[in-house]
């Protein structure tokens, strides 16, 4: 078999331990694609739970990626935020810059339909954010905000950070104040973003719209906290099996709140019928020209660095340092 059908590709091989391996690709169908990687991003929430090993059992299905190889626990090949150049496929693909769902490897070959084209304008390192962004997208849909309305975003990753940002950008929303976090070293990233973060024993109250994006059951009792009359909290965190008690007395029935889960599997409901799946993601591709979402990305670690680094970009970072939003994985 000849060299460009050959490619390397990140496994977790054991709990907090990776390898790169070697493989043999198959020649690409007639709607497929050979795509030589130029990047890949690390989501540090999901990834993190497949590289400690700490899926559920009973989410194994859920949390599949869409191009995974292996099964969970291990050995697996997990990812879904891959930029690259088409080498093989239809004509009107060739040489195109590509996202794509697909695990951190420097060659691979893909459906069509799982790939959508990069704009010009949108860097390799700034465009393996379209999944968050693509997220981030949908929430907005979900929320459907309201000139005027008192916003805010509870979770300052990527996520929330992207999704107050959106938000932001809808005339007269009220995100003076509008991440809500208990790190205060995010603080610059949200300034670089046109956003201010307070702790969230600072949140204001009487907010008519919260997204809450952090993760974590205190979030959403700050979100509860925060809530006007019947305002909207739309729940873009996702807990797993753990349980999440939430304080339902007080106000949280005399102001009418409401609670909502929104998750990116489907078109949210607003949209659904008006755009595909697809043109949603060429949407959150082309959101992404923004230089200001440089904050987002990094630290780079070279490919082949990455048994080495992944235990440092997905553990607690040192006593000082602010956790890395998204690690961007470079190819040569």
């Amino acid at each position: 078999m000849s060299d460009a059908l050959t490619a390397t590709a990140f496994w977790t091989t054991e709990p907090g331990q990776g390898a790169i391996h070697g493989e043999t690709l198959r020649a690409p169908r007639a709607d497929e694609v050979l795509v030589r990687t130029l990047a890949s991003g690390i989501s540090r929430g999901t990834e993190r739970l497949v590289f400690q090993g700490a899926v559920p059992e009973g989410e194994w299905g859920r949390m599949r990626a869409p191009l995974q190889s292996g099964d969970f626990p291990f050995p697996v090949k997990y990812g879904y935020a891959a930029v690259g150049t088409v080498e093989q496929g239809p004509p009107d693909w060739l040489g195109q810059r590509v996202f794509c769902l697909h695990p951190h490897q420097d060659r691979f070959v893909a459906p069509v339909s799982l790939c959508a084209i990069v704009p010009d304008r949108v860097p390799d390192w700034r465009a393996v954010l379209a999944a968050n962004m693509e997220t981030a997208l949908n929430i907005a849909w979900d929320a459907q905000p309201l000139a005027g309305e008192r916003a805010l975003v509870i979770g300052a990753g990527v996520v929330g950070l992207l999704s107050a940002w959106l938000l932001s950008r809808f005339p007269a929303i009220d995100l003076a104040i509008a991440i809500a976090d208990p790190d205060p070293l995010r603080a610059g990233v949200a300034r670089a973003l046109g956003l201010r973060l307070v702790a969230p024993a600072e949140a204001p109250g009487g907010r008519d719209l919260i997204v809450h994006a952090s993760g974590n059951p205190e979030g959403l009792r700050t979100a509860l906290r925060c809530a006007g009359f019947e305002a909207r909290i739309l729940e873009a965190s996702w807990f797993g099996q753990a349980e999440c008690t939430l304080p339902l007395g007080g106000g949280f029935h005399a102001n009418r709140v409401s609670i909502r889960s929104t998750q990116v599997g489907h078109v949210a409901g607003p949209m659904r019928g008006r755009r595909t799946h697809a043109e949603r993601m060429a949407l959150a591709l082309s959101l992404l020209s923004d230089p200001a979402l440089d904050a987002l990305c990094g630290p780079m670690v070279a490919f082949r660095d990455l048994p080495r680094a992944m235990p440092g970009l997905l553990g607690d970072p040192p006593e000082g340092q602010a956790a890395p939003l998204c690690p961007v994985v470079t190819y040569e």
